[in-house]
């Protein structure tokens, strides 16, 4: 009975050292020294990605091309600056005729933190339902707006996929987004 107490010691010891150095090889940042917790923090908590900082490319999509039809538009998220971290879903804003919408984030969805280096990218999908020409249910679309979490700061881009249906009315679009994802997965 002796051997399991002192297993369980040494697991929570392995554990606690493990946890010390940020539970990875190397530095990256810092002095370099052993024990410079300084150095495994910023690894840990990289700010969060700029849209300044980024490349944006929007499509090639799956357009819709009747109404009732859905399409994915895929946007892949290139980090041009330094190490940064995604957090939940972008913000998606669509306008057009005068009306501004925002696209919901997907509820079935549970995204986690991804960490990206310079270089590195990442992607989200908008999915849509494409509305009738003149419905009143429908939002006539020219432009979509997107946004990183946690900033306010925008890019613009042009929509050309087709009027966005309503789920009851103009200034609710039946769209959703994923959250972030490495490019790849």
């Amino acid at each position: 009975m002796r051997a399991l107490p002192i297993a369980v010691t040494v697991l929570a010891a392995a554990l606690a050292l493990t946890s010390c150095d940020g539970g990875g090889s190397g530095s990256t940042g810092g002095s370099g020294k052993s024990g410079d917790t300084a150095g495994s923090s910023k690894k840990a908590t990289a700010a969060a990605c700029a849209i300044g900082d980024t490349g944006i490319q929007v499509g090639p999509a799956n357009a819709a091309t009747a109404a009732g039809d859905t399409g994915n538009i895929p946007v892949t998220l290139t980090n041009k600056g330094a190490r940064c971290t995604l957090t939940g879903f972008p913000g998606l804003t669509v306008e057009g005729g005068g009306t501004s919408a925002a696209i919901e984030a997907d509820k079935s969805a549970a995204p986690e933190p991804l960490t990206l280096a310079e270089g590195d990218t990442a992607t989200f999908t908008i999915t849509y339902v494409r509305g009738a020409d003149g419905d009143a249910k429908t939002l006539a679309v020219k432009t979509l707006k997107i946004a990183l979490p946690g900033a306010e700061t925008t890019q613009s881009f042009p929509w050309s996929y087709g009027p966005l249906a309503g789920k009851g009315s103009a200034s609710e679009p039946n769209a959703s987004v994923t959250p972030f994802q490495h490019a790849g997965d």
